[in-house]
Order: structure tokens, then sequence, then C-alpha cells
């Protein structure tokens, strides 16, 4: 079941506002951007750039995925591995809130999300 579209608005705008703090700067953005989707009950975070042999095409790297959990009333935390598989985040597998998911993406711990 997906998101309403209330929830929708008001999970991106929470999105939106953490990534801006985590964008580059204006001038940077052509060559490393930031940016998320919404599908179901999962925002995705990845960073998007200009394909290495073909700069006019856009390409998406993935970076956290957090998906929220209706029975139980939280968000599971993903990062993705070198299998390209979304994988439970060990440190922090799951958060009562989008808020603590982005103290966990800024925190860190294992350098899964930004390196």
């Amino acid at each position: 079941m997906a998101f309403s579209e209330f929830e929708q608005k008001r999970y991106g705008k929470a999105v939106e506002v953490y990534l801006d703090s985590r964008r580059p700067p204006v001038e940077m953005r052509k060559k490393l951007d930031i940016g998320y989707r919404i599908e179901g009950q999962a925002i995705e975070i990845f960073t998007v750039r200009p394909k290495w042999n073909a700069p006019s095409e856009k390409m998406e790297s993935p970076i956290a995925k957090v998906k929220f959990n209706k029975s139980q009333g939280g968000w599971k935390v993903y990062w993705m591995k070198s299998d390209l598989k979304w994988h439970i985040y060990e440190p922090v597998p799951e958060v009562t809130c989008l808020d603590a998911f982005f103290d966990v993406l800024n925190a860190d711990v294992y350098g899964s999300f930004w390196g």
C-alpha cells in the first residue's frame, strides 16, 4: 500500500529539507547532485551525475533507502551493497521516524552511505 497524498507531501518536504543540507554547492550540481524518490512505502536517496561515456545522459547511484513498516510502526533502514541489492543497515536496522533516519545517514557509522 502506498503513502497517502498527504503523507507523500509531508515526507517529501522532510527529505528535501534534509537533502538541502547535504547537496553540493549550486555551481557543482550539474556534475553531482542528490535526489530522492518515493515509491510505495519507501523513500530512496541517490546521487545524480552525468554518465562517464555519455555526459549528456544522467545516471543515479543509490545511497540509502528507508521503508515504512505499518504493522510495526517503524522505518527499516537499508543500504546498497556491492552486489547491487538492498541490505538492512546493521548498526541501526530500524528507526521510529524520518528524523532518526536522517541522523543515521549523518552518523554513517560504517561509511555505507556517504563513503
